[in-house]
């Protein structure tokens, strides 16, 4: 007999005690009785001893019935309150919410979220990873992972967040002092900051001709400065070093703020980047993930950084 065999012929045992009967247990318990008496025999088997004594009128246990129908009933009452702890724990929002995100995103848009959040539900607590390397939600543990970039399809729930649109930026005093490039060829005469992943590779810009055809160009080949951190790319261009492609979402301070310029905006391709939520099921989301999800949409869809027009950055072309 397996457990689950086991559970429901104690229950079935317990019912036919309380209800003085076969079959009046099997009405409460939805089964007929035949089904109530096969189980109490094949419990009875299993532990080689009889529980009960059978008449067509009356149910009497034995001695052995009798001490195992209270360690039955605590053993039941266990069960209950482990399943009360839970739905208890589903209304008052409880536990830990662990996130994985990456270190840029994470600090600039994560973080400033959380406080709402836990004034909110006091019990609840959060764990974030900051990490850049793609992780195993499930193998790993956790419970959200904010990614970006070109999402795969996978058995994990996605939620988009927003279109990691990317600009090429320069600081008014690099264009100043080497001119500002009007067409895509010209690039190839100035300093370019090229962006390299940790996987190795470092992404082609892409730009639309007036024809409707797309040119590519490997920034790699002639950049004069390669970093990995995509916020250092900002820094970078701010201090002069050169013409950087970044996210919107990252040069947009920067660029209210005077420090930078867009380049090429017409010309220049955004990408089909995205910044995800993922979490692994839909069904019987825990309250503490289901909140926690809810609330970061909720903020990061209120967020003009992560939503800017592109009216708004015509407004800083060079």
């Amino acid at each position: 007999m397996d457990s689950s065999q086991r559970v429901r012929a104690i229950i079935s045992f317990v019912h036919a005690v309380d209800f003085g009967s076969f079959a009046a247990a099997g009405r409460v318990l939805g089964v007929t009785s035949a089904a109530i008496s096969k189980n109490v025999a094949g419990l009875e088997a299993t532990l080689g001893v009889r529980l009960m004594n059978r008449t067509t009128r009356s149910l009497t246990l034995t001695e052995e019935g009798d001490v195992f129908l209270r360690q039955a009933r605590i053993a039941l009452e266990a069960l209950d309150a482990a399943v009360d702890t839970v739905a208890a724990k589903r209304a008052s929002v409880s536990g830990r919410v662990r996130i994985s995100t990456s270190a840029s995103f994470g600090r600039e848009h994560l973080l400033p979220a959380l406080p709402a959040l836990m004034a909110r539900y006091p019990d609840l607590a959060v764990e974030v990873d900051f990490d850049d390397r793609v992780i195993d939600i499930v193998r790993d543990g956790y419970d959200i992972a904010i990614r970006g970039g070109t999402i795969p399809d996978s058995a994990l729930v996605t939620r988009p967040i927003f279109k990691m649109n990317a600009v090429l930026i320069a600081s008014p005093a690099y264009l100043e002092a080497f001119g500002t490039p009007n067409s895509p060829e010209e690039l190839m005469k100035h300093r370019l900051i090229a962006r390299r992943f940790l996987g190795g590779g470092v992404t082609p810009w892409s730009f639309k001709s007036r024809d409707g055809s797309i040119t590519t160009y490997d920034p790699a080949a002639t950049a004069s400065l390669t970093l990995s951190a995509p916020e250092s790319l900002v820094d970078a261009a701010c201090n002069g070093l050169g013409i950087a492609r970044v996210g919107v979402h990252l040069a947009l301070a920067a660029l209210r703020q005077g420090k930078l310029k867009v380049i090429l905006l017409k010309e220049h391709l955004p990408g089909t980047y995205e910044m995800v939520m993922q979490y692994p099921h839909r069904a019987l989301l825990a309250p503490r993930v289901q909140v926690t999800l809810e609330h970061l949409l909720a903020v990061f869809q209120d967020s003009d950084v992560l939503h800017a027009s592109h009216r708004e950055l015509g407004a800083f072309s060079a």
